[in-house]
């Protein structure tokens, strides 16, 4: 493994010892993290780290130390899944340029998923996004990407990095984006004309509305997804109150179910938060939020840690079916519940029951006949 001291710094909240206050019981104490010295990731499950590089949503300050903001909340939290090793190896430096900040990241990020590691990133800015996508494609690893946000950074008027970052990760060569989903959209910040050119490339993006009202459909596209990006501003604003761009958007349990559901992905591999400003909040409350959608994911992480191979058919409940003329078989977890559905091509993708009681009714389920146009 590379020696990543020369990119990394230690944990440090303002100055006083990480587990001062802290019983047996809470995260500080089970955290292996990077007080003095680097902790061996070699057993982690979950590794986090953090970067506080901003200057892509035009902040002068080139770093923010709120990363350890959301480790001061996220460590108090109390420990349930000990099957679920965590290590914290602290915070990435910020470069004199946001492009050292963003290769540094990389590096540190291309390491872990070598290891295959499940990545929590504390961000910065959401263009790290960006970053968080160059260490797939350095890998020269295809990746289903999923964006969490109130908008689409796809703003290619705009000077600022965070607002137009998708531009290069969707279109630039070599392109390594097998699919996209964009979950939480506000449909009054989005240009319909985008959403046209986002459907024409068979990307799949959910409105607000749509996910509020059919949030268990969110968790087939989130176990589909290999890197996630959760920007605060889906939240609504009296939920997170860094979040200055909308005072609509998901509620705090409604971002924790979505956290937990990506937790329970045996295939996503980094899961960056970005977009918070701890200057910006009010009493912490945001940090206190994001801390809560982390114990959600490590808690989605411990219930996958549950689940079995869809080869062990013994543990599935199968289901033959038809629909427009089409054989296809659906499969049922007995652990977790959680559907999938074989394509024509006889590989399995994930779903859900929805879609096995539209197939159950000769009706081609959106999620199949979505999947089909891409292949």
């Amino acid at each position: 493994m590379l020696d990543l001291h020369d990119f990394l710094e230690p944990i440090s909240f303002y100055g006083s010892d990480i587990d001062f206050g802290y019983n047996d019981g809470q995260l500080a104490t089970h955290v292996n993290a990077y007080k003095h010295e680097m902790p061996d990731v070699a057993n982690a499950d979950i590794v986090i780290m953090g970067i506080g590089e901003s200057r892509g949503s035009g902040i002068f300050n080139s770093r923010t130390d709120s990363p350890d903001a959301i480790r001061k909340y996220l460590y108090q939290l109390h420990y349930w899944h000990y099957d679920v090793q965590i290590a914290d190896i602290g915070n990435i430096k910020t470069g004199a340029s946001i492009t050292d900040s963003y290769a540094a990241f990389k590096t540190v990020l291309s390491e872990l998923l070598q290891l295959n590691k499940t990545v929590i990133i504390l961000g910065g800015s959401h263009d790290l996004t960006l970053a968080q996508y160059f260490a797939y494609r350095d890998a020269q690893q295809l990746v289903e990407a999923t964006c969490i946000d109130a908008m689409i950074d796809l703003r290619g008027e705009s000077s600022i990095r965070s607002e137009n970052f998708l531009l290069d990760m969707l279109t630039s060569e070599p392109n390594l984006v097998k699919h996209y989903n964009h979950i939480g959209f506000q449909s009054y910040f989005v240009h319909p004309v985008m959403l046209e050119r986002m459907d024409k490339l068979r990307f799949d993006c959910f409105r607000l509305g749509h996910v509020k009202d059919n949030i268990d459909e969110m968790e087939p596209v989130l176990r589909n997804t290999n890197l996630l990006s959760f920007d605060i501003s889906a939240i609504k604003h009296s939920d997170a109150p860094a979040n200055e761009i909308s005072p609509n958007g998901l509620t705090g349990e409604e971002a924790c179910t979505l956290t937990r559901y990506a937790g329970m992905s045996d295939m996503l591999s980094s899961f960056g938060i970005y977009g918070y400003d701890v200057q910006s909040d009010v009493n912490e409350l945001t940090a206190k939020q994001i801390a809560q959608m982390i114990w959600y994911f490590i808690d989605g992480k411990y219930k996958s840690k549950q689940e079995v191979s869809i080869e062990e058919r013994e543990y599935f409940n199968e289901y033959n079916t038809a629909f427009a003329e089409v054989d296809t078989v659906f499969l049922q977890s007995k652990r977790s519940n959680r559907w999938w559905m074989q394509l024509p091509n006889k590989k399995f993708i994930a779903c859900s029951y929805n879609d096995y009681v539209n197939a159950s009714r000769n009706m081609i389920p959106e999620r199949w006949l979505r999947a089909q146009e891409r292949t």
